[in-house]
Order: C-alpha cells, then sequence, then structure tokens
C-alpha cells in the first residue's frame, strides 16, 4: 500500500468513526489525530481509535460488515483497517493496559471533519505517547509537539503520575519542564 495522503487519511478517518457508531461501539479518536484534533499538528502516519476490549472482536465485525478490509496483525492489541489508502489502527490496549469504558468516558465530543465523534482527553493521549516510550523506540519527536500545542490542556500531575514507572517518560517530562511547557514544579 501506497503512502497516503492526508486526504486519503482524513476520509479513512471518518469512514471508520461512522461505521464505528453506527454499529454502536463504544470508541475514542486517539493517537495523533486526537492531537490533531485537539489542536496539535497534523500527523503524517496512520489513523488511531480506541476501543474497549471487550469490544474488540464486535467492533472488527461492524467495520467488515461497512464494507471497510479488516486486518488482524500479529500484535495481540490491536487490529487494523485499510481504507482511501490509509491504515487506520484500532487499539483496545495501550501501554499493555486494556482500553476500558473509564478512558472512553472521558474523551470529548466533538466535531471532526465535519463528523461528531469522541476525541480522547488531552491528558490520556499525552499519558499514551510517554507510556509507548522504551528504549527501543524513544524518539520524542512523537511527543515535544503535540505536548507543546496542548500543554494548557493537559493535566501535568495526572500524567507525571500515571507515567512514574517509565524512566524514558520520566526523561521526557523533565526535559518538557526545561523547555517550558511543563509547568515548573512549586518550590518546597
Amino acid at each position: 500500500m501506497s503512502e497516503p495522503d492526508g486526504a486519503g487519511r482524513r476520509e479513512a478517518l471518518k469512514r471508520v468513526a461512522v461505521a464505528l457508531r453506527g454499529g454502536g461501539i463504544g470508541f475514542a479518536l486517539a493517537g495523533g489525530y486526537a492531537g490533531w484534533a485537539l489542536g496539535g499538528p497534523e500527523p503524517e502516519n496512520d489513523v488511531d481509535f480506541v476501543v474497549a476490549e471487550s469490544d474488540a472482536d464486535r467492533a472488527a465485525e461492524v467495520l467488515t460488515e461497512a464494507g471497510l478490509d479488516v486486518r488482524q496483525p500479529p500484535e495481540d492489541w490491536l487490529f487494523k483497517v485499510y481504507s482511501d489508502g490509509a491504515v487506520v489502527d484500532v487499539l483496545f490496549r495501550l501501554a499493555s493496559e486494556p482500553v476500558d469504558a473509564v478512558l472512553l468516558a472521558r474523551s470529548v465530543e466533538q466535531e471532526v471533519l465535519s463528523v461528531r465523534m469522541p476525541v480522547v482527553d488531552a491528558t490520556d493521549l499525552i499519558i499514551g505517547k510517554l507510556a509507548a516510550l522504551n528504549e527501543h523506540a524513544c524518539d520524542l519527536s512523537k511527543v515535544l509537539p503535540t505536548a507543546r500545542a496542548l500543554r494548557e490542556k493537559i493535566d501535568w500531575s495526572r500524567a507525571e503520575t500515571a507515567t512514574a514507572w517509565n524512566d524514558i517518560a520520566v526523561a521526557c517530562l523533565f526535559l518538557l519542564r526545561r523547555l517550558r511547557v511543563v509547568p515548573l514544579a512549586p518550590e518546597p
């Protein structure tokens, strides 16, 4: 599959959202396109959605019934949808944790490309990006632009607490403080 342009990714985003909503599946736009919908830069890669782990099989059925090309990759935490020359990842686990109703309930309903859909909140988005950092994937360019663009919408205390187990996330948060993206901790 060739690399789609932004128009192909945006069309795939709309098709998947409409199909999931029409099928009664709880979902939220996630990843780079959630950051974009919340005011960050438009990503140049795939589109991500999250569904509750308990709804993953039904979500795949709904998308297949909508005429979309659904495929199961070797990873056991997502499936892929191919549409309009683009790849849409539908994740049901984030950083080894199941997506659940609590995360979906924090999502914010908004219009994205003329389609009403839930979008993960900015704090959950940055937690996911920080939690994904590890010694094999520590590309801070996936975190810094989104963190800078959404900094006022993020509960940094919750993000810090949720990712304290990840040394690379802790280092990234240190850098974000030095860059004045994250507010400095108050003096004791």
